[in-house]
């Protein structure tokens, strides 16, 4: 069965180089967070990866990254393409507001891959470390629910995503006894105390569980995804300049709507991401240890 990886990598800066954070290479041999997703990925069963980028980046992108994971997914068998997000990808009819440069947010990134993904996907950020398990868990379920409205998310517990060098915002979740999703709150300034975590010095629970935009779901969900979008663009008049069409929000419209059912995946392995400058040690030390202990193999893709 065809399953996808769609990578939303439109937020990597259009000028590389060591500057841009998820082109900061993490491992042995220069590996950058992205390639130990595309690897997970693939042992997990994906056999096509989406690139979504900006069309500005794409020479640069395939340089740097494209084409070495196009040789690699090659040899497994596995395909590759891209898509494009830009400001100027939205419904007829709608106009740009004036003075508007950003794109539209993850909603829209994962919406402009729609003619290009006829098969059940996952959704990830291209500078996250999300660990084998969730790869594995959510490729299970694509390839055994049948129903079209029916997703799934890896849920991280929230003492694993935390930095020790700033605070982060995280998608709390909140999930019936049934393991399903109920809702996300979205939740800023989260950070590590003695005893735990706290969000705006109200303590948090540290095992909470917690969204970092990683999504199984069906190819039905881009036709959701169109709709929603049209819905966005009456309330971007109320913010022009910052208004975000984003994936998370979007899933969480449905589920109070009871259109759809989000299966959350419990995952144990730790979250990396180089949210601030100084997390890149400990993330360079943390695929170190990874190394050290057999999870990955000094050459990465050796295994495949």
């Amino acid at each position: 069965m065809k399953t996808t990886l769609l990578i939303m990598a439109a937020g990597i800066g259009s000028r590389f180089g060591g500057g841009i954070k998820q082109l900061a290479p993490v491992g042995p041999n220069g590996e950058i967070i992205m390639d130990y997703s595309i690897h997970d990925a693939i042992k997990a069963g994906f056999n096509k990866i989406v690139f979504i980028i900006r069309k500005d980046i794409e020479a640069d992108f395939k340089e740097v990254i494209g084409d070495r994971i196009e040789a690699v997914c090659k040899k497994a068998g596995v395909e590759v393409a891209y898509a494009f997000q830009s400001l100027d990808k939205i419904p007829e009819g709608v106009e740009i507001p004036e003075g508007r440069t950003k794109p539209w947010g993850t909603g829209q990134a994962v919406l402009v891959a729609k003619e290009i993904v006829k098969e059940p996907f996952a959704v990830i950020n291209a500078d996250d470390y999300y660990g084998k398990e969730a790869f594995v868990k959510i490729h299970e379920f694509l390839v055994s629910e049948t129903k079209s409205n029916a997703f799934c998310m890896a849920g991280f517990v929230l003492k694993n995503t935390l930095s020790d060098n700033g605070s982060v915002t995280r998608g709390v979740c909140q999930v019936g006894d049934d393991g399903y999703l109920t809702d996300v709150v979205e939740t800023h300034d989260i950070e590590k105390t003695a005893d735990g975590a706290q969000a705006n010095g109200v303590k948090i629970d540290i095992e909470s569980l917690v969204s970092m935009n990683m999504w199984g779901l069906s190819t039905e969900y881009m036709n959701m995804l169109e709709t929603g979008f049209v819905e966005f663009f009456k309330t971007v008049p109320s913010n022009p300049m910052k208004a975000e069409y984003l994936l998370p929000i979007h899933i969480g419209g449905l589920l109070r709507e009871n259109k759809v059912s989000v299966k959350v995946l419990k995952t144990a392995d730790k979250w990396f991401g180089v949210t601030y400058k100084e997390d890149k040690d400990f993330v360079v030390e943390s695929f170190k240890q990874l190394i050290a202990d057999g999870v990955y193999s000094a050459d990465l893709f050796s295994d495949l």
